[in-house]
């Protein structure tokens, strides 16, 4: 009886051993699941942060993409821009220059005119010369013929030069000696006080050509 009791009672511990690893078993596997549920709950946490994050650093890198894509086409209008005031600076200056050119070239094709036969003028004026010798002798003379003569041949001859811009410069004695206008070949004392530093008498005509000098006349002066 008592080895019955006995039995018995080590069947029942056995069981409530059994119970009691039975239990303990499953409040590991409770504890388990609860952990992987966490562990689940944190890796889907940690896995959404993980994509915002990618999905933040995305938009960044589009919004700078598109930063970049705009500044550079802002950079191609302006130097479009440049390119195009550069052009047309560079048009204003050949176009500021070429009519400086025409007004240039106008003057001197306008001076060329006038002075284009400078040389030949110049080596007529010794005939003019001449001719003043020979009507200052021929006046001398009892021949009225003859110098009425010469006188015509050197009117005509003066006014054909006087009609391409030849002139006599006005200069007599007794007028003020400009070394500007006058060429001095020698100084004499003033017959009078009057005449200090003026001209006393003319040696040779001065001629002009348009309104320039081409021979200055030469004088002598008072001192």
């Amino acid at each position: 009886m008592e080895k019955e009791d006995t039995n018995t009672k080590v069947n029942t511990e056995e069981k409530v051993e059994d119970v009691s690893q039975k239990s303990s078993e499953n409040t590991k596997q409770h504890t388990q699941k609860d952990k992987n549920k966490s562990n689940s709950k944190e890796n889907s946490s940690e896995e959404k942060k993980n994509n915002s994050e990618k999905t933040k650093l995305e938009s960044e890198k589009k919004e700078r993409n598109s930063e970049k894509e705009d500044k550079k086409e802002l950079s191609k209008e302006e130097k479009l821009k440049q390119d195009l005031d550069a052009q047309k600076d560079k048009y204003l200056r050949l176009f500021a220059e070429f009519e400086n050119y025409k007004r240039r070239t106008s003057k001197e094709r306008l001076e060329l005119f006038k002075t284009a036969s400078q040389e030949l003028m110049q080596v007529m004026l010794p005939v003019l010369d001449d001719f003043d010798r020979a009507l200052k002798e021929i006046k001398k003379s009892e021949d009225d013929s003859l110098v009425q003569g010469v006188e015509l041949i050197n009117n005509k001859f003066r006014e054909t030069l006087k009609s391409k811009g030849l002139e006599p410069m006005a200069v007599k004695a007794g007028d003020t000696f400009d070394a500007d206008l006058h060429e001095a070949v020698t100084q004499i004392p003033a017959p009078d006080k009057s005449m200090k530093g003026k001209i006393v008498d003319v040696v040779e005509k001065g001629y002009t050509l348009g309104n320039k000098i081409i021979r200055f006349p030469k004088v002598v002066t008072g001192k």
